[in-house]
């Protein structure tokens, strides 16, 4: 009898088992599928490569990683370009010089040149 207990907690215990390990399997591929856009592809395959994933598996979620991160950048180049062009730079460097002062300082040194020292040189 204490046999049967025993080989049902085994039964309980294993798909608990498997759950939990399962579901810190999903939380990983989860968290390198976000971090995917900040990471190199070889830091993303040895983080990957922890999670003894098959070789399809893994492949499949490098080029998933890199057709985010391309869409990523895509989109923030694209925001980045639009700001860019609503600025008016003229306008904006006229506020800024009736605001500011400009002072320019130069420092000339003339300096004969040596004549035997221009003819070793060539």
């Amino acid at each position: 009898m204490a046999s049967d207990s025993n080989s049902k907690k085994d039964e309980k215990e294993s798909p608990g088992d498997l759950k939990g390990l399962l579901g810190d399997t999903v939380k990983k591929v989860f968290t390198a599928g976000v971090s995917a856009a900040f990471m190199s592809e070889e830091g993303l395959k040895s983080y990957l490569s922890e999670l003894k994933l098959p070789k399809e598996a893994l492949n499949l979620l490098i080029q998933g990683a890199n057709k985010s991160k391309d869409e990523i950048t895509g989109r923030v180049t694209k925001e980045v370009v639009s700001i860019i062009q609503k600025i008016d730079f003229v306008k904006e460097f006229s506020k800024f010089a009736e605001t500011h002062k400009f002072k320019i300082s130069a420092e000339i040194d003339i300096i004969k040149k040596d004549p035997a020292k221009d003819s070793k040189e060539s």
